[in-house]
């Protein structure tokens, strides 16, 4: 995600790194490649011409900040126009109202309307603690219902029991009032789109928003399309005033022009991102934090959050107090190890962390989940003895555990090696003080498993060429 828009304003920068001062003149040069990385982006024309005139006049106007170079004052000021560009604050879903709150989701066909009303769902119930009614009024899609009933059904979230011979307008009210009767305080809408705005297409949206009157009308936008979504959610706001948005797909090729776009042109702000195909792959958007993403700062604060969700106290307690016993086992490898998967992908997580973004692209999915797989049936293959001890495996011990598994001795030794390894950093970290022991399993649920892999020569010592 960025990675092209990153890469371009990076080398922009880097062509006055080191200067003592800058000019009027250089400042206008750099500005003049950003503009063209942003276009080449597919940032609307207007949005990128005013961004680039906006950080020009602070950078000739203002004296270069004593603390920082040059060139760090430039990425400053990039940021916060970055920032400004996308709304600078968070911007939360209106829960605020009398339930059941009613949002309705909108979009063209293709752009992930009802994998993403999943993922809201998911999210409203795990992180705001609501109750939220599934609702499907595509009625013209062929499965479109049974696809959110058997997501809902995955998810544990009730799906209204709507059919292919109802009348959109007509499931959105029978599942207001069913919500209403069940106590579900949250109706998420999932309604029918087409490949392109018709006419037929917006008079059944407009029927919806009249007969229930959703708190929310929420745009899923494809951020391939780029520019196009940009149209696109002009478009269904002239018809629905539409009150925020959400783009997927930004773990494909985008190349951000939607995301810096959107904001700016529409006036609507960016609720959610939707970065793969899983259920938690949808996360609120936090414009300060996209643009250190872009800018290749990384995003810790999303990565800590993220960890959080899969850490708790107690455990991050427990595991302490096994580290200063020097107890670490492979059982509790196992169990860090599967946190960090469901964070989510290895290359995702380190992108997010300052300095990796770079080693991060050198990690393949595909590889990394085999390697997962791998490492977690070697694991799998010990006895429990084993598994709490590793001094116990000898020659005959990891043949076998190789044959149970369907790997080489040479992966069971090689995992065995990189597991001892990491205890002796541990222990070393353990001797700097419970301080250092918070930056890598984040003492009350910080990061977790990710110093445990950084143990091992990083991140990308696992998961990288073997």
């Amino acid at each position: 995600m960025f990675d092209f828009l990153h890469s371009k304003i990076e080398g922009a920068i880097n062509k006055i790194r080191g200067r003592g001062v800058l000019n009027a003149t250089d400042v206008e040069a750099v500005m003049k490649e950003v503009r063209t990385a942003l276009l080449e982006a597919d940032v609307n024309f207007k949005v990128a011409k005013d961004f680039c005139a906006r950080v020009t006049e602070k950078a000739v106007g203002d004296e270069v900040l004593k603390s920082l170079t040059p060139d760090q004052h430039i990425i400053k000021l990039v940021h916060d126009e970055l920032k400004s560009v996308m709304g600078n604050e968070l911007a939360e879903l209106n829960l605020r109202t009398a339930p059941p709150v009613i949002i309705m989701l909108a979009g063209l066909q293709g752009a992930g309307k009802t994998t993403t009303a999943a993922k809201l769902a998911r999210l409203l119930k795990e992180t705001y603690k609501r109750s939220p009614l599934l609702v499907p009024a595509d009625v013209y899609r062929p499965a479109a219902i049974e696809q959110l009933k058997t997501l809902g059904k995955n998810l544990s979230i009730p799906v209204f029991d709507s059919q292919p011979t109802d009348k959109p307008v007509d499931i959105a009210i029978r599942a207001r009032d069913y919500a209403t009767k069940n106590v579900c305080d949250v109706v998420i809408i999932d309604t029918a789109g087409r490949l392109q705005i018709d006419t037929q297409l917006m008079d059944e949206l407009r029927q919806i928003n009249a007969a229930v009157m959703p708190t929310e009308i929420l745009l899923v936008a494809d951020a391939m399309t780029g520019q196009e979504a940009v149209n696109v959610a002009q478009g269904f706001d002239q018809t629905l005033s539409l009150t925020g948005l959400i783009l997927t797909k930004l773990d494909g090729d985008a190349r951000g022009g939607a995301a810096l776009s959107m904001r700016a042109v529409t006036g609507k702000p960016i609720k959610f991102i939707g970065s793969g195909e899983k259920s938690d792959a949808l996360e609120p958007f936090h414009p300060d934090r996209m643009a250190q993403r872009i800018l290749g700062m990384g995003d810790v604060l999303t990565l800590i959050e993220k960890a959080v969700e899969q850490v708790s106290v107690e455990d991050s307690e427990r595991l302490e107090k096994k580290l200063k016993k020097d107890q670490f086992t492979f059982e509790d490898f196992l169990d860090q190890m599967r946190m960090i998967k469901k964070m989510g992908s290895i290359s995702s997580l380190m992108g997010m962390i300052p300095g990796l973004n770079k080693l991060a692209k050198q990690v393949d999915p595909e590889k990394q989940e085999k390697e997962f797989a791998k490492i977690e049936a070697i694991i799998l293959s010990m006895t429990a003895q084993e598994r709490r001890d590793h001094e116990i495996l000898n020659g005959s011990r990891r043949r076998r555990i190789a044959l149970g598994s369907g790997t080489k001795v040479e992966d069971v030794n090689k995992l065995i090696k990189q597991f001892i390894e990491m205890r002796k950093v541990m222990k070393q970290m353990m001797k700097m003080g419970p301080g250092a022991l918070g930056g890598l399993f984040g003492g009350g649920g910080g990061l977790g498993g990710l110093g445990g892999m950084g143990g091992m020569g990083g991140l990308g010592g696992l998961f990288g060429k073997r």
